[in-house]
C-alpha cells in the first residue's frame, strides 16, 4: 500500500487530506510540525510528502532540503501545497528538491490529477 506523509499546521487539512488519500488507496501518516515529520519519515518510509508552504516557526524550503539531504530509505516524491501563486517561492521549493506543486484548496479530482501527472513524469 502506498504510504502518503501530510506536513500541515491545521488539524483539519491534514484530516481532509488524510480522508482524500485514503480513498485513493494510500496508507497516510501527518504531522504538524518539521520536526516531527523528519523524525517519522526517517522510520517509516512515504512514497508521497505533501508540504504546506506555511508552518508556523519553520522554513517549509528549508524543511525541503533536509528531507532531501537525509537518509532516509526511499526518495518521497514532495508536492510543495500552497495557497498562492508566488511563482519565486514555488520555483525555490523545486529547486531545493520538491517535485511539483500543488495550489489550495483542492479536492479528490485535483489530487487525482496530480498523481497521474507525476506517474507520467517518472
Amino acid at each position: 500500500m502506498p504510504h502518503c506523509f501530510v506536513l500541515d499546521d491545521s488539524d483539519v487539512i491534514r484530516r481532509y487530506t488524510r480522508l482524500i488519500f485514503e480513498s485513493l488507496g494510500y496508507r497516510v501518516s501527518e504531522a504538524s510540525c518539521p520536526q516531527m515529520a523528519l523524525e517519522r519519515l526517517q522510520s517509516d518510509a512515504a512514497d508521497m510528502l505533501l508540504v504546506d508552504w506555511r508552518i508556523p516557526g519553520a522554513d517549509p524550503h528549508q524543511f525541503i532540503s533536509m528531507v532531501r539531504k537525509a537518509p532516509l530509505e526511499k526518495r518521497p516524491c514532495i508536492i510543495y501545497v500552497t495557497t498562492e501563486s508566488d511563482y519565486a517561492d514555488i520555483h525555490i521549493a523545486l529547486r531545493l528538491g520538491a517535485d511539483t506543486h500543488m495550489l489550495k484548496p483542492f479536492n479528490r479530482e485535483l489530487i487525482e490529477m496530480k498523481l497521474h501527472e507525476i506517474k507520467v513524469a517518472a
